[in-house]
């Protein structure tokens, strides 16, 4: 087997798994324990914690072992946690289950880090566009289908058997991975430090190169939108826009066709397009997607509200990317884990506090008030690629010696 192609094999059982796990843990919590909004909320809270508390620590592992083994510790560790939460659910522990959800993301936020980092020793630096698209690719895929699957196998047969249908996407992953070749320990950049100093050499190294510092701050100020955005979209959607509950789902399954459409064509925008360019309309036209929903005509909003979804999901992925190839290439190999996990804990520790300030300020000024917070927190991030040295990239740049 072709290591990129085990990568990519990797790539599709690992997100499955994830994304399956994701929809199956309410519904077993829900339905089979019974738990309330106030446990419910605390094991998802369980579930997300794991990009926050092991993005950094993973990070500087995964430049002092070999990525190979990595990956294998993360799908492993992603296998375990499905058995347990099997286990947690027949036993009735919910404490378990929680315990089990954390440790299945930690193995998805392992996975994640080791396989950003090794792609680049895996294909050469002009196919990076093209393998990058390829995983998101297949991440999109899984994503759209994960809930449809779990709620079917809640439905007709028991919500535990998509913790079963996870473990064989971990199972499936991990396989793939153990066809990859051994692959060496990163060289190290300099004396080995401790873990500790380790992390902050790589936020360094990102707050200090300016192509870095713009995407993350980019994905910083997008992503507050993003959350946002979904803290209001139930009561927009149900309110204003005049959806029932069928017609809110299927506006917001426009999201992810745009994700697939999205990987399926940036192979031939980064052949075509100057880097720049797919960098800014990212988003740039997650601005106009926030335009549609707040101009949204009252009670008759649902072709605008999936056009701005699927907006939402198409710019950004091309942003995506291309933002990780660029990533890929400008850092040295035995800083990537380092610099990839400090970008990733940027990310998703600005998501809660998006989420928080949509809800507060749809509650207390109105939802006309958050969406034109939200369009604003999408146009600084436009703004931070157009003020940034990424403004300046008429092509990719050249891969960085160690």
């Amino acid at each position: 087997m072709k290591p990129f192609i085990a990568l990519l094999g990797a790539a599709a059982g690992t997100h499955a798994a994830d994304q399956v796990a994701l929809a199956t843990l309410p519904l077993t919590a829900s339905l089979v324990l019974g738990a309330g909004p106030g446990v419910l909320g605390a094991l998802v809270a369980a579930q997300s914690a794991a990009w926050l508390l092991v993005s950094l620590p993973a990070g500087a592992v995964a430049d002092r072992v070999s990525r190979r083994t990595l990956l294998v510790v993360g799908l492993a560790l992603g296998l375990a946690a499905s058995l347990v939460a099997v286990v947690a659910a027949a036993a009735g522990i919910t404490g378990l289950l929680g315990l089990a959800a954390f440790a299945g993301a930690s193995g998805t936020v392992v996975y994640t880090l080791a396989a950003v980092s090794l792609l680049p020793g895996l294909v050469p630096a002009a196919d990076l566009p093209r393998a990058n698209a390829r995983l998101e690719l297949a991440r999109a895929i899984v994503s759209l289908g994960a809930p449809v699957l779990a709620g079917l196998l809640a439905q007709h047969l028991s919500p535990t058997w998509g913790y079963a249908v996870a473990a064989m996407g971990a199972a499936l992953a991990l396989a793939c991975i153990l066809a990859l070749p051994r692959t060496p320990v990163p060289p190290a950049a300099g004396p080995r430090l401790p873990v500790g100093a380790a992390i902050a050499a790589g936020a360094r190294f990102v707050v200090r190169h300016a192509l870095l510092r713009g995407i993350s701050l980019c994905a910083v100020f997008w992503n507050f939108a993003f959350f946002a955005l979904l803290a209001v979209w139930a009561p927009l959607a149900l309110g204003p826009l005049g959806l029932d509950p069928a017609g809110l789902g299927l506006a917001q399954s426009a999201y992810g066709a745009g994700l697939i459409l999205g990987a399926v064509v940036a192979p031939v925008s980064s052949r075509r397009l100057p880097p720049l360019a797919t960098l800014v309309f990212g988003p740039a036209v997650s601005v106009i997607a926030a335009g549609l929903f707040l101009l949204a005509p009252h009670g008759k909003g649902f072709l605008w509200a999936a056009a701005g979804h699927f907006l939402l999901g198409f710019g950004p992925m091309l942003w995506l990317i291309c933002q990780i190839t660029v990533r890929q290439l400008v850092t040295p190999s035995p800083l990537l884990g380092r610099v990839n996990a400090t970008v990733q804990t940027a990310i998703y520790g600005v998501r809660p506090l998006g989420a928080l300030a949509g809800g507060v300020v749809a509650a207390e000024a109105g939802l006309p008030a958050a969406l034109v917070m939200i369009a604003v927190s999408f146009a600084l991030s436009t703004l931070v690629i157009v003020l940034s040295p990424l403004m300046r990239l008429r092509a990719l740049p050249q891969p960085v010696a160690a």
